[in-house]
């Protein structure tokens, strides 16, 4: 239950749902505990009181008291309705609030958290989790007020009658609780098995439909298949192992009430030749443990909503702690001048121990373009990741306008940045509302989507469409070529109108000509922006006033395009093979 005090704070939130609901359970259930004491009345004044004088009067107190019993059970359920609608409410209100809490918390967590967890397992703790302790809050919470005042009123009630009777019926009762205590233990580490292998099988469906092209392409249809059965099975078996305790709880729970309904008859039909109990008191008393049967018997159930609650809560609790590794702190105004510099910059991947950088050192001037070519695994992302705040370097500076990136306003940086990464991701929706995705602004022209797609030389492609700018993109625009999304992508940037441009390699699917065109277009009327190019090819860096070149996280080599073929080095020889290439 330590775990689940973290929802406390959403039961002060909405105190009067709460509230309210427990005042109704208390209404409803007096207005039930009075139906069997009129039962009891009925029974014994028709079984032989001086009132009645005939069969006539008989007649006319049966239709009295079966009216008053219609009206207590109408009255009953209306309260119990009420009491429904505020408690089940609340449980609604709260999972949408702790929704939103955990997809608040996973926009603010960093680069390496989603790295070292899957996609699966996220989803799974914000709906399979959610859910489970929704059903605590709701039904498991609701449950257990009521049957905490049905059994308290019950139980008064039926010392009142019979205080003999009433200790023998509920003496199976610490059985019951020792059953719950012994069971609860066990549902609780089968939960856990079973909320980890949930979290296995949505990791599994989720990779199969993100990479559906390439298992079809290796036709490896049969092979995922046989991973999801299996891992499907190993859910099923613990689901089972799971449904199978609570299926043998919950007989075993309605078996001990039952136990009480025999010794009530047995106990106060002896007790009626003493008339120590009349019978009127007996049946009130069969129906005062019949009463009892479903929140007693509802208790297995309901511990093992608050086990599987637990476990769940336990397992969102993990991510709601988790601290990014930087805040933004600083919220003030922020102007980029345009200077960046890198001053004895070394970074080693926390996850893989991977050294990316080592003493990297460069500067960019308002309005230059600075250049970043290298082999694949050189560290060339991984400059543009630490210059977005995306992890922290290890040693040295990073300096914005001659200030620490760590004490400037990472948030506003950010916005007057615009990037193109090396994967590119596009939304399942129309393309104007991708490209209106990198916009600051909420109301963009026609005329601005023109601009922006002219510019990275996809609207030609677009106007093509038979939607055109409404054409729905598939999951991350599998119905465009390669070299579309990437021009998408630039141009989502473009319309940021960013006061630096960071582009990963993204001109690798389209051709040299479409290249130049793209990255003339860029720079065209665009002298006061700052731009970092990553590439792997000679002809898409050329043009930039600085090339650094890097091999295993050093800079080997810095220059301009004629200063480095001078050189006669790694540069060089990278720009005679492309060239023999072609």
């Amino acid at each position: 239950m330590k775990s689940l005090q973290y929802l406390n704070k959403y039961f002060v939130k909405y105190k009067w749902h709460f509230l309210l609901g427990i005042v109704f359970t208390i209404v409803s259930n007096y207005f039930g505990v009075k139906m069997p004491i009129y039962v009891k009345e009925s029974v014994d004044n028709l079984m032989g009181s001086t009132k009645i004088t005939g069969i006539e009067s008989a007649f006319w107190l049966s239709i009295k008291l079966g009216g008053i019993y219609i009206l207590l059970s109408f009255l009953k359920g209306f309260f119990l309705f009420l009491m429904r609608q505020t408690i089940i409410i609340m449980s609604r209100l709260i999972e949408f609030d702790l929704k939103n809490e955990i997809f608040q918390q996973y926009q603010k967590l960093d680069l390496a958290f989603f790295k070292r967890n899957s996609t699966g397992d996220l989803m799974n703790r914000i709906s399979e989790d959610v859910g489970l302790v929704r059903m605590y809050l709701g039904p498991g919470i609701m449950y257990t007020i009521n049957l905490v005042i049905l059994s308290s009123m019950i139980i008064y009630q039926m010392i009142q009658i019979s205080g003999k009777l009433t200790f023998f019926v509920l003496l199976p009762l610490p059985i019951m609780s020792f059953l719950i205590y012994s069971v609860s233990t066990r549902i609780n580490k089968m939960s856990k098995l079973v909320q980890q292998e949930q979290s296995l099988l949505s990791t599994i469906a989720q990779e199969t439909f993100a990479g559906i092209r390439i298992i079809k392409a290796y036709n490896r249809d049969e092979e995922t298949s046989t991973k999801f059965s299996t891992s499907s099975n190993e859910y099923q078996k613990r689901s089972m192992k799971l449904v199978l305790t609570n299926a043998l709880f919950m007989p075993t729970m309605i078996f001990l009430i039952g136990i009480s309904t025999l010794i009530t008859i047995y106990l106060g039909g002896l007790m009626t030749y003493d008339k120590q109990i009349s019978l009127g008191g007996i049946v009130a008393f069969i129906f005062f443990v019949n009463n009892l049967t479903w929140p007693f018997a509802s208790v297995g159930w309901v511990t093992s909503i608050i086990q599987r609650a637990a476990a769940s809560q336990n397992r969102i609790n993990e991510f709601l702690k988790t601290k990014p590794e930087f805040e933004n702190t600083n919220h003030e105004d922020f102007t980029f001048q345009g200077d960046i510099e890198f001053r004895n910059v070394s970074f080693t991947y926390p996850d893989t121990g991977i050294k990316a950088l080592e003493n990297v050192s460069f500067k960019i001037k308002k309005g230059d373009t600075l250049a970043i070519v290298g082999r694949t695994g050189s560290g060339k992302s991984t400059i543009l990741q630490l210059l977005l705040r995306q992890y922290h370097c290890d040693s040295g500076e990073i300096l914005i306008d001659r200030k620490n990136i760590q004490s400037i306003n990472s948030d506003a940086f950010r916005d007057i940045s615009g990037i193109v990464p090396q994967d590119v991701f596009l939304f399942s929706d129309t393309i104007t509302n991708n490209l209106k995705f990198g916009s600051k602004e909420k109301n963009v022209s026609e005329q601005e989507l023109i601009e922006v797609t002219k510019a990275s030389h996809v609207y030609n492609n677009i106007i093509d469409f038979p939607d055109k700018f409404e054409t729905i993109l598939g999951e991350r625009g599998v119905n465009l070529s390669g070299g579309q999304k990437q021009r998408i992508s630039i141009a989502r940037a473009l319309l940021r109108k960013p006061q630096l441009l960071l582009l990963d390699d993204c001109l690798s699917a389209v051709d040299t000509e479409t290249e130049d065109i793209i990255l003339n277009n860029i720079h065209q009327n665009h002298h006061d922006r700052t731009t970092i190019v990553v590439s792997h090819r000679i002809s898409t860096i050329r043009n930039a006033n600085d090339i650094i070149v890097l091999n295993h996280g050093h800079v080997i080599e810095q220059g301009s395009h004629e200063e480095l073929l001078a050189i006669n080095g790694s540069y060089a020889e990278m720009h005679r093979k492309q060239l023999d290439k072609c």
